[in-house]
């Protein structure tokens, strides 16, 4: 009997670490990002030993990193039933909390799950800090002091400080994050990772040259570590645009890195969404209408695919399934819409609003897709960035109306590159959009948009000449007599100041006259001397003018 129970012992030791030799294989796996591998293990785990607690909290995670929420609760939930390490569930669950905004609910279950972790143990804490950055909300201050009770423990422990320089990147603090990689690396020089993030930062701070760099020295040590032709990726994609004598020579090796990372990783649907996501950031739309089309073979039913389906029929010129896809994802309530998904769809209304020549649209059909623009600056307000080309298309074929609503949402982003032009753009639709109607027909509350959108280009380019002038009539327009005086005076004054070589052009000239006659006009309602004063300044440019001839025989 004693024979029998200690080989049994022995068995179940054995078992333990076999359990435990294949956890750190799948932590491996994970780290690579080798996710649907690592998915697979630990399947295989669980269904060899229920009673591995850790197998389902890693697999949770891997749902968590996926989106697939769902799956994930119920994963945990599982794992809380488990015989072994069953606490870290509860991390897992309170991830799932922060993701939902339930901070506090969050806390009792890390509170609980380090309440069951031994003395020495630091595993919790390091689960703990990463739940409190790998969601929606990050919190890097709780991360942060989270890690703080981990290094308590283990000053030198190399996970500790890699998940310390995590916290620390994403608090923007770039020096301490370089201190934790470099001193993680060295505590364990197989620790790729934290040998990568020293690019990373690099890459954060635009020295894309140097973070190339980093990155060769990663690979010469680990060739096939996939995450590093990711990183790689990303950054010759920013410095493509940050080059743009080199955008495709970049682009193009953007593109060969993340295939490169692909290869190494997997090609599961999970991955290839994450590859489309890129491809959208590179523009490559052949490739992602292709990408969309190879996931849906995979799964005909996953939501997002649509999304890229959408954008890649809109990109490539095929408005009506850009509808119909985008429009069956955002309709669908259990779908996460981003900005960008309102965007594509409001683009494509627009477009097949319009008729072939640009020339009219189709009002009902026009006004869906601005109220989709609308909907996507609301959520993302940097996706304004870029409307106005939009505008100025609508604003070239003399559609000053259907100009005007897209240039209002793209200067409603004041970072905007071209927010001053957009704005100068803004003001003159609306302008030409009302000169000629009369008084009962203006749109006053626009004109008043007009008005600030000239406030903006003058506050921003006080040297815009022509933004005084086109104020003053906006003005005009508006009849406010004051504001069009005000702003005609400060227009003579800029090109006054300019010299007689600008004076004496004819296109100056005539504009002063106009300025002359408006002003005269205008303080005819109150200042009868300054009307005719005006009057007479006309006269001087122009003998003949008619106007002015008639106006101040009227006064006089």
């Amino acid at each position: 009997m004693n024979k029998f129970k200690f080989l049994s012992l022995t068995l179940f030791a054995s078992a333990s670490v076999l359990h435990a030799q294949d956890i750190n294989e799948v932590k491996k796996q994970i780290d690579a990002e080798q996710f649907q591998k690592a998915k697979t293990s630990l399947k295989s785990i669980i269904k060899a030993d229920p009673a591995e607690g850790k197998a389902y909290f890693l697999l949770g995670n891997i749902y968590l990193n996926q989106n697939v929420i769902d799956s994930a609760k119920i994963t945990f939930n599982e794992g809380l039933k488990a015989k072994d390490a069953a606490h870290f569930n509860n991390i897992g669950l309170g991830q799932i909390d922060l993701e939902n905004n339930d901070a506090a609910a969050a806390k009792a279950k890390f509170e609980l799950a380090k309440s069951q972790a031994r003395k020495k143990d630091f595993d919790e804490y390091i689960y703990i800090a990463k739940a409190y950055m790998n969601n929606s909300h990050p919190d890097y201050k709780a991360a942060l002091a989270t890690l703080a009770l981990a290094k308590e423990k283990n000053p030198t422990e190399p996970q500790v400080l890699l998940a310390l320089g995590d916290a620390f990147y994403g608090d923007k603090n770039q020096n301490e994050a370089f201190t934790s990689y470099r001193n993680a690396f060295q505590a364990d020089n197989t620790l790729i990772r934290a040998k990568m993030q020293l690019g990373v930062l690099l890459k954060g701070a635009k020295a894309y040259q140097e973070a190339v760099a980093a990155y060769n020295e990663v690979i010469a040590l680990s060739p096939n570590y996939g995450p590093v032709y990711r990183e790689l990726a990303q950054t010759y994609y920013y410095w493509a645009l940050n080059v743009p004598g080199r955008y495709d020579q970049y682009i193009k090796q953007a593109l060969t890195y993340y295939e490169k990372y692909m290869s190494l990783t997997d090609y599961s649907l999970a991955s290839r969404m994450r590859h489309a996501d890129f491809l959208i950031l590179a523009k490559d739309y052949k490739a992602l209408e292709i990408e969309a089309n190879k996931m849906k073979e995979l799964d005909n039913v996953n939501p997002r695919i649509y999304r890229y389906l959408g954008y890649a029929a809109f990109e490539n010129g095929n408005n009506d399934a850009a509808i119909s896809s985008l429009q069956d994802f955002v309709n669908n309530p259990s779908n996460k819409v981003i900005a960008l998904d309102y965007l594509y769809l409001g683009q494509a209304k627009i477009k097949k609003a319009t008729n072939p020549e640009g020339t009219a649209v189709d009002p009902a059909l026009y006004a869906e897709g601005i109220g989709f623009i609308k909907k996507a600056v609301e959520l993302e307000p940097a996706v304004a960035d870029g409307l106005g080309d939009l505008g100025k298309k609508f604003y070239e074929k003399k559609m000053f109306k259907e100009a005007a609503a897209i240039l209002e949402l793209a200067t409603s982003y004041k970072e905007s590159r071209t927010f001053l032009i957009d704005n100068f753009y803004l003001g003159n639709a609306i302008y030409f959009s009302n000169a000629g109607k009369v008084v009962a027909e203006r749109d006053m509350a626009a004109l008043k948009k007009a008005d600030a959108a000239y406030a903006n280009v003058l506050e921003a380019s006080p040297d815009t000449v022509d933004a005084y002038l086109s104020r003053a009539r906006t003005n005009s327009l508006l009849e406010d007599d004051q504001a069009m005086i005000k702003y005609y005076q400060e227009y003579i004054d800029h090109v006054t100041a300019k010299g007689a070589e600008e004076l004496a052009k004819p296109a100056v000239k005539t504009k002063l006259i106009e300025a002359y006659n408006t002003m005269a006009a205008g303080y005819a309602n109150f200042d009868k001397p300054k009307a005719i004063e005006h009057f007479n300044k006309t006269l001087a440019l122009d003998p003949a003018n008619k106007y002015a001839t008639q106006s101040l025989k009227t006064l006089q």
